[in-house]
């Protein structure tokens, strides 16, 4: 087994964990911005033990580094709060669809940051994961509000990865999820007093019950803490784009899952199953076509 096929079997197991976040998130009675908020506080403490017991250094080598991974923790906590909106105002089905868009912003942002070509079978194989959410879209049009808030985070999610993509050639992924989990908690602590007022209540929901607290640790050590922070390791290796790709299967797993915690609510249409074949034919069919690619690139420069 080559160590491409380790590290994309290893991302499949990370992204079977992150379509568990999408039912935690409905099962998780706080609201999504204070749900979000401890999920980012327990996630950084968490980090913060293993960064320390580890004895890794707390400081990146280029100093520009500490602002970029807390602003783009910024960009995760807004990615996190939309993703669990979208998730309670429509259903865990529809939200992890409209996630399955990332790839498609993913073809553009990757080339533009890292100044290559766009890749035309990159950008073909994000259309037909595009046309997917379209007949979704179509035949679900009560669930409009939910599969917009479904892509923006996608949108959203493919910046902060293509980022991640870059830092992790330089820093620790450790020390840059520990970075970013702080700089998300931050930018939600200073939203709070915005969010207070465009919600029109007067105080937060900062008491979690028993059954809160279980899940936000599940949440936070699990989905976040592990698979989060060696998503960011994989990427020394793969491509934000490759990232990106495979977890659109996210949606497969997650509507599996769903299907057992939430049936009644989960039932959905054939045209949303047929929107969701497409995804999962893109996601299969890129491993495919970069191996072959990197094959003929190997045997023309043995030719020469």
């Amino acid at each position: 087994m080559t160590q491409e096929t380790k590290d994309f079997a290893f991302l499949h197991f990370i992204v079977l964990i992150w379509g568990f976040t999408a039912i935690l998130g409905v099962l998780i009675e706080l609201p999504s911005v204070e749900m979000v908020f401890f999920r980012t506080l327990l996630a950084s403490l968490g980090l913060l033990a293993i960064v320390y017991f580890r004895k890794k250094p707390f400081l990146f080598q280029q100093r520009k580094d500490h602002w970029v991974t807390i602003g783009t923790g910024a960009l995760i906590a807004a990615h996190w709060i939309l993703f669990f909106l979208s998730a309670r105002i429509s259903n865990v089905s529809v939200c992890l669809a409209g996630m399955a868009t990332c790839s498609l912003w993913t073809s553009f942002l990757e080339p533009l940051f890292n100044k290559r070509r766009i890749k035309p079978y990159e950008v073909v194989l994000s259309v037909i994961a595009f046309v997917g959410i379209a007949i979704i879209f179509n035949v679900e049009f009560d669930y409009f509000l939910g599969l917009i808030l479904a892509m923006l985070s996608a949108a959203i999610a493919a910046l902060f990865t293509v980022i991640n993509g870059k830092l992790t050639k330089r820093e620790d992924p450790f020390v840059i999820t520990f970075y970013e989990m702080i700089g998300a908690t931050l930018a939600i602590a200073l939203f709070f007093p915005l969010y207070l007022s465009f919600e029109g209540i007067d105080s937060l929901a900062l008491s979690p019950t028993l059954s809160d607290w279980g899940y936000l640790i599940i949440l936070a050590l699990v989905c976040t803490v592990y698979a989060y922070s060696y998503s960011v390791k994989l990427m020394k290796r793969l491509s934000a784009f490759s990232v990106n790709l495979t977890v659109n299967l996210e949606p497969v797993y997650g509507i599996a899952m769903a299907l057992v915690f939430f049936p009644e609510k989960e039932k959905m249409t054939s045209g949303f199953y047929l929107g969701t074949a497409l995804i999962l034919a893109s996601v299969l069919i890129y491993p495919l076509i970069n191996r072959r690619l990197k094959r003929k690139a190997l045997n023309t420069d043995l030719l020469r």
